[in-house]
């Protein structure tokens, strides 16, 4: 079993400069899952990845650049350690390629080795990522009610008005910080929670997204997590989780679970990205 601690991460790193496949790090899902209550749906949804320094050589030698979108599909048994990603997207920067189409087979094929399960890569043009705007209501403007130092799920609750019942109620945040479980740096993003059942508490919502601030976890783990506590407490009909996270070292990580694959939201990209 791979352990992060094994891995490049937090380490003094030599880039590569030639094609490095090996360099690619996985680390099981099933070591962050074990830790959550045992809820149906954490494999059901989507990490999507941002690749803003994505460059290769075409069959001239000429350099060419991209933004690359990877979906690695939840269901896949391993996540692939981040800093491992980039040292891999650097080690194509001097290879070769005939077309951008046998990049993309290439990439596709080598994350999907090590992922466990197929993976796609879409290739933007430098200007053709376009910039969303967030969608429902915004937490943030909302008091604080409580602080907690670590994710608590008895935060959660529904509204004083329990024949309340909503169809589609839809929440988002930009205040969503955890931190590093191997160098403690900070992550920042956006999240997104889209709700069917009893209506939810909106403070104590917030309040427990606060409540991630000083929580070590990978970006994917702490979706699963949010997930995992909001179905379990809250009992929902259908519920869909997405962060949108802040890049560091060239990429960006956006984890998304539904447990209704009709909710399973489309990849974007904000303007804090």
């Amino acid at each position: 079993m791979n352990q992060v601690e094994h891995s490049t991460l937090g380490q003094a790193t030599e880039y590569p400069s030639h094609y490095a496949p090996e360099v690619l790090f996985p680390i099981t899902r099933a070591q962050g899952r074990a830790k959550l209550p045992a809820v149906p749906y954490l494999d059901q949804g989507i990490d999507w990845w941002h690749v803003f320094e994505l460059s290769w050589l075409d069959h001239s030698g000429k350099p060419q650049v991209g933004i690359g979108r990877l979906a690695f599909p939840a269901h896949a048994p391993n996540l692939i350690e981040s800093k491992s990603l980039k040292l891999y997207f650097n080690s194509l920067n001097f290879a070769r390629f005939e077309h951008q189409a046998a990049l993309v087979q290439q990439v596709e094929q080598d994350l999907s080795r090590v992922a466990g399960a197929a993976v796609t890569l879409t290739v933007f043009a430098p200007n053709d990522l376009p910039v969303s705007e967030p969608q429902g209501v915004c937490l943030d403007d909302l008091p604080l009610i409580a602080e907690r130092a670590n994710p608590d799920p008895t935060l959660l609750r529904h509204t004083d008005d329990d024949a309340a019942w909503v169809a589609d109620q839809q929440f988002y945040s930009y205040l969503l910080r955890s931190n590093c479980p191997v160098t403690n740096q900070p992550d920042w993003g956006t999240i997104f929670i889209r709700y069917s059942g009893k209506q939810i508490c909106p403070k104590r919502l917030l309040a427990y997204i606060i409540s991630f601030r000083r929580h070590n976890g990978f970006h994917e783990q702490c979706v699963e997590q949010i997930f995992a506590d909001i179905w379990q407490t809250l009992q929902p009909q259908r519920l869909m989780v997405y962060a949108v996270y802040t890049r560091r070292g060239g990429l960006d990580i956006n984890p998304c679970r539904s447990s209704d694959p009709s909710w399973l939201a489309q990849p974007i990209r904000l303007a804090r990205q």
